[in-house]
This record gives structure tokens, sequence and C-alpha cells, in this order.
């Protein structure tokens, strides 16, 4: 399968678990301190990521986009991938503000493909970038120090 079409359906992947997430009916909604503060992490760390990678550098497939730069600042710096880290800290949020297992099991399945997308986007990101290999080894994917 053409890598184009493949990144498609890790997008398509995505959105549908987020959408899923959203409107799956959950046992009880609430509005928790901790529900809150990820929530709030997830927003915060999305508005860092768009100060250092403006939205014209910035790529909802796993693609480079033509004439892109690479960003190895600010939360570029700590993760390799902080767009996915802040959308998984925002919808960990709604998990627990819907008190469901069907809401776990969907953001579990969101950090799958994520996983496999941030993988199929650091290959292409290789081929553009051949400095990015010694980012890869030098920065985590998704949590500093750690994965």
């Amino acid at each position: 399968m053409r890598t184009h079409t493949v990144s498609r359906l890790w997008v398509a992947a995505q959105f549908t678990l987020l959408a899923l997430m959203l409107v799956w009916p959950a046992p009880h909604w609430s509005r928790t301190w901790p529900a809150l503060l990820l929530l709030a992490l997830g927003v915060a760390l999305t508005l860092w990521v768009f100060w250092h990678n403006r939205p014209g550098n910035f790529n909802i497939v796993p693609e480079p986009r033509p004439g892109a730069h690479l960003v190895t600042t600010g939360p570029y710096r700590w993760v390799r991938h902080p767009m996915y880290v802040a959308l998984l800290l925002f919808m960990a949020g709604v998990a627990v503000a819907a008190h469901g297992a069907v809401q776990w099991a969907l953001w579990l399945a969101l950090c799958l493909v994520l996983n496999f997308k941030a993988a199929m986007e650091e290959r292409l990101l290789r081929a553009v970038w051949p400095q990015y290999a010694d980012y890869m080894r030098r920065t985590r994917r998704f949590i500093p120090g750690v994965w």
C-alpha cells in the first residue's frame, strides 16, 4: 500500500477514536479536578507546540510538508511528538470525566494508533532530514527519558 494511503488511514483511525470517545454514551460525565487538570495540560501543551511549530509547518498527516523545517526546540526538546502527547493528555481528561471503561479502552486504542502513526512519521522525517536520526537518539517519542 502506498505511503499516502497508509498515512490517511492512520489519520482516519485517529479521528474515529476521538469522535467515539466524545460521543460514546458514558455512565456518568463529571468535572473532577483530575479531569480538568488533564484537559488543561493538553490545551497548554498544544499552545506551547504552536508557539514553536507554526501551523504552516504543521501537518495532520505523518508526511512532512514541502518546504517545512525541522523543529527541535520548546516542547520538541523533550519529546519528538508533543502534539500527540497533548492530544493523549486531553483525551485522558475526557476518559476521566466519562467514568467509563469504554472511553479508557478507546484511549488505549488511540495510544496505539498514535504510536504507529509516529513511527511512520519518523521514518518519513529521517528521509527528509538525515539529522533526525540523531534527534531520535537523544529525544524520546512521548515521555521524556522513558518512551
